[in-house]
């Protein structure tokens, strides 16, 4: 069963990119010849047939191992699909509706008592530069491609990445760093990172500006996490107790402390201080 799972994954890795190059070719109005559509076609009913055959002994086998039927189809179907598929769908998803509640000017997360920690200006100029840059490509490319299949093909490919780099922006803006009133935290990075952070883990928490080199999240040698926003972290958190993550793919670590970004990091500070004081004074 094991090389029959890993055949399944590797054969949908294989078909559903080339599948999805149709749809955006055909959605583009980009003649396709007779013969790539069928054998595209017949090759991702092949696959689909190989995961349901799979689905249906994965999930046949969690049954009889006691597991309800959700349970056992959220299972199987996480054996099946890759966790780096999983998570960029979900993000996709998390991501497309973060445009709406932008427009709608709402939060996610953010409940009555809560403080809520934007992080996103160092970055605002830079998303809104690239955003520009791909729009006066777009119109630049209308007027330089003569092969109307070809415009057609890179117009939905240029549309489609302005509006990935919005619904990221969006998804930061919409999903602050909040704290609780009892002094816990949740830090995020728009759909990509969330990470609570029990107000009892923390042993002190300071302003502390730093500009480290890197990516998004990078995990120091002294186990320090650094959630790097623009080049900037303004926040360090000391924990006692090593603090379980997930990177934005899937990947698992542990952090001994963190570092943050957040655009008024005295505000979140007292908010974490003033919280962990109430609940250790009630």
């Amino acid at each position: 069963m094991n090389r029959t799972v890993r055949a399944a994954r590797a054969a949908a890795a294989a078909v559903i990119p080339a599948e999805l190059l149709l749809v955006l070719c055909a959605a583009s109005g980009v003649r396709i010849p007779q013969g790539a559509v069928l054998t595209a076609e017949v090759l991702v009913l092949c696959v689909l047939g190989l995961e349901a055959w799979v689905l249906r002994g994965l999930y046949a086998a969690e049954r009889a191992g006691g597991a309800g039927r959700g349970a056992a189809l959220r299972e199987a179907a996480r054996t099946v699909v890759p966790v780096r598929v999983r998570r960029l769908l979900v993000h996709e998803l998390r991501a497309a509706h973060s445009l709406g509640l932008w427009t709608a000017r709402r939060r996610h997360g953010v409940g009555a008592g809560d403080h809520a920690a934007p992080y996103t200006s160092p970055q605002t100029a830079m998303m809104y530069a690239f955003v520009f840059v791909s729009v006066v490509e777009t119109v630049a490319l209308s007027v330089l491609i003569p092969w109307p299949a070809v415009h057609r093909v890179v117009l939905v490919i240029d549309v489609y990445g302005v509006l990935l780099m919005l619904a990221l922006h969006a998804a930061c803006v919409t999903r602050p760093h909040v704290v609780s009133p009892d002094g816990s935290l949740r830090l995020r990075y728009g759909a990509l990172f969330d990470l609570r952070v029990p107000a009892d883990a923390i042993t002190s928490v300071w302003v502390d500006r730093r500009y480290p080199e890197g990516r998004l999240l990078r995990l120091g040698e002294d186990g320090v996490l650094d959630l790097i926003v623009g080049s900037q972290t303004t926040v360090t958190v000391e924990l006692n107790r090593p603090l379980p993550y997930v990177r934005p793919l899937g990947a698992h670590g542990e952090a001994t402390g963190l570092r943050f970004h957040a655009d008024d990091p005295g505000a979140l500070v007292a908010a974490v201080r003033a919280g962990r004081e109430a609940a250790t004074a009630g």
